[in-house]
């Protein structure tokens, strides 16, 4: 069952979506240190969220199909807003760390993620993790690290990136690109629920 576990937190956390598509922008824009403090958030987001979708899971059956719902439309708003910001982030080579997405947004990007939602209930449902919390620790714990390391992943290859970027029309080429990205999931988000 743990392999099942790993394996689950691994395809549902590396899969491109909202979340690594931010890390890998921030990193090749702002730097690995800086993509860091998002992934950060956005881990510990996750596995929260993961934490007390198993915790209330039973209790939450009834008003769950329609929470969802209006989590979707202002994850997919938010996703939109983030994927703009990317789009139109300033192009120089210099960085403002500043401006760059931080640990408060990947934690916020998290709980209004709709694929985040979409993997917690899916866990917890697949593992029957609602029943037995002791399973439910050992998920949320193979999930953390698993996710944690994924989006480290997706930095680093924004940092790989960043390394081959040498001029400011380059970055710009990128930064509409994973941005126009985000908006395109977003879209597939919206109209999937």
């Amino acid at each position: 069952m743990w392999l099942a576990m790993a394996l689950f937190a691994l395809t549902m956390s590396i899969s491109p979506g909202p979340v690594n598509l931010i890390s890998f922008s921030i990193a090749s824009s702002h730097g690995f240190k800086r993509a860091f403090y998002f992934v950060s958030g956005a881990t510990i987001g996750f596995t929260l969220l993961l934490a007390v979708i198993g915790l209330g899971a039973t209790q939450l059956q009834s008003t769950l199909p329609v929470a969802i719902r209006y989590m979707g439309y202002a994850g997919t708003a938010f996703i939109i807003w983030m994927g703009f910001k990317v789009m139109t982030a300033d192009p120089s080579l210099k960085t403002d760390a500043g401006h760059a997405p931080n640990f408060l947004h990947g934690f916020l990007l998290q709980w209004l993620n709709p694929k985040a939602w979409i993997a917690c209930i899916s866990g917890v449902s697949a593992f029957n993790l609602s029943s037995s919390y002791g399973r439910l620790v050992i998920f949320v714990g193979l999930y953390f690290v698993i996710c944690y390391i994924s989006m480290v992943l997706w930095a680093w290859a924004g940092k790989q990136v960043r390394a081959l970027i040498h001029d400011e029309a380059m970055i710009l080429r990128v930064n509409r690109i994973m941005g126009g990205l985000l908006i395109l999931i977003a879209a597939y988000l919206a109209i999937s629920f």
